[in-house]
């Protein structure tokens, strides 16, 4: 079976993690698409698609995880065809994991296996939450795996985030 998993993952953090993990368990093949592929170095996406690659590959190699493919998609903005522009890019899926309504819905309309993974503690568990509490100093590193704190470490990708905050606010 392969599986597909779309998310922005800015940046990825365990909640994700869990549910990519739940999905190597019944998968032989886990697809990622990093959606918004081209937007970056904004207080919404502060990170590159390349960024959110090694986000995500490094943290499932330390898990021990290779059975995954990695594909950016670029956004299309019209709904009606996403599913179709997503087709185009990856190998066919047999079940597609999504907690987002909208994707949800959309996989739903063309006929496709759709999972709702659990969630747990959603509040903390999300790229606004975890961006919130790098820009006010607080405690982040332990809501991502380890190696998301490297690479946005090594990208200093901490001061990029306050920096565009700033030029936000200008």
């Amino acid at each position: 079976m392969r599986a597909l998993y779309l998310g922005r993952f800015q940046p990825y953090h365990l909640g994700h993690h869990t549910v990519i993990k739940e999905m190597v368990s019944d998968a032989d093949e886990v697809i990622i698409c990093i959606g918004s592929a081209q937007k970056s170095h904004e207080v919404d996406n502060p990170f590159t698609a390349g960024e959110r690659y090694l986000m995500i590959s490094k943290s499932l190699r330390d898990e021990g995880i290779f059975n995954f493919y990695i594909i950016p998609i670029l956004d299309v903005n019209w709904n009606a065809v996403w599913v179709s522009h997503v087709e185009s890019l990856i190998p066919p899926v047999d079940v597609v994991f999504a907690h987002n309504p909208l994707i949800e819905r959309l996989f739903k309309e063309r006929g496709y296996n759709v999972r709702v993974p659990f969630l747990f503690n959603r509040k903390e568990y999300s790229g606004r939450e975890i961006r919130r509490r790098i820009l006010n100093d607080e405690s982040w590193e332990h809501l991502v795996p380890r190696a998301v704190v490297e690479v946005i470490k090594e990208i200093n990708g901490i001061r990029r985030l306050k920096d565009l905050e700033k030029s936000d606010t200008e």
